[in-house]
């Protein structure tokens, strides 16, 4: 059995630690969200580069947020830390690092390799 194929269980200190980071990040990007979204509804004006700027920002925030909660909902129903193509466990150095990453090491570079 290789490191890769191993089952990693996340301590509850880990998952705390990795809860707190999402939730910080989930209040954060919905912060921005909302002064995104003030900036399009203001239409100061703006030309339109800056515009679609700002609108790419937005839609950009509005993933990440979805991304966030549903790392969450995946942190709740015990699916989070596990690869979304293979099934292995993602060690939590890993998910520090990237606490929204759904796949491990190898499938990742699998996934850059197209």
């Amino acid at each position: 059995m290789t490191q890769h194929d191993e089952h990693v269980r996340l301590s509850e200190i880990q998952i705390q630690t990795i809860t707190e980071n999402l939730r910080s990040q989930l209040m954060w990007r919905t912060s921005r969200l909302d002064e995104l979204r003030a900036l399009v509804e203001g239409g100061d004006g703006a030309d339109d580069g800056s515009k679609q700027s700002v609108l790419a920002d937005l839609a950009a925030t509005e993933r990440a947020i979805g991304e966030i909660r549903d790392s969450l909902e995946r942190l709740a129903d015990g699916g989070y830390g596990r690869c979304a193509d293979c099934g292995a466990a993602v060690p939590f150095e890993r998910l520090k690092i990237r606490p929204l990453t759904r796949h491990c090491v190898p499938c990742r570079q699998r996934h850059e390799a197209r």
